[in-house]
């Protein structure tokens, strides 16, 4: 039950950020393809990576990596920042444009929180607040980057 719930809440939110995504953008050129926009989550969700530490990251070899990285940065979505202790080191920061994109995500997650804070009691958003953060740290470790 609980996994089903789980998978019901991801595709909710996925699904209402590709609708905002195709309604905002049905009359523009395709901007990012589908292994663009999961490339795009990953480099955001790691902060600000070298190329390897996504190549790592994806499990793919560092010069598929780069070719991911300089399609997104000659579309504008990623901007490399040099390495202030290694010049020779490039970190991937996600511009402007993607900064949109991840927005309309970020706001529908901050109106549900907005109607959950409405429907429970603050012990409950505590502990649902707790729970998620336990799942996040201890119950998640292939995915712990921080």
């Amino acid at each position: 039950m609980l996994s089903q719930s789980l998978n019901d809440l991801y595709s909710a939110l996925r699904v209402y950020f590709y609708m905002q995504i195709y309604s905002k953008f049905e009359t523009k050129e395709a901007t990012l393809t589908a292994v663009e926009s999961f490339s795009m989550e990953c480099i955001k969700y790691l902060g600000e990576p070298t190329v390897s530490e996504f190549a790592h990251l994806m499990g793919i070899s560092s010069p598929n990596a780069a070719y991911k990285v300089n399609s997104l940065v000659k579309k504008g979505y990623i901007e490399k920042k040099q390495s202030e202790n290694d010049k020779r080191e490039f970190h991937l920061r996600p511009t402007e444009k993607y900064m949109r994109y991840y927005r309309i995500s970020q706001d529908y997650i901050n109106t549900v929180v907005e109607r959950c804070k409405k429907r429970f009691s603050e012990k409950e958003m505590e502990d649902l607040d707790s729970m998620m953060q336990i799942i996040r740290t201890e119950l998640m470790p292939e995915i712990n980057v921080t």
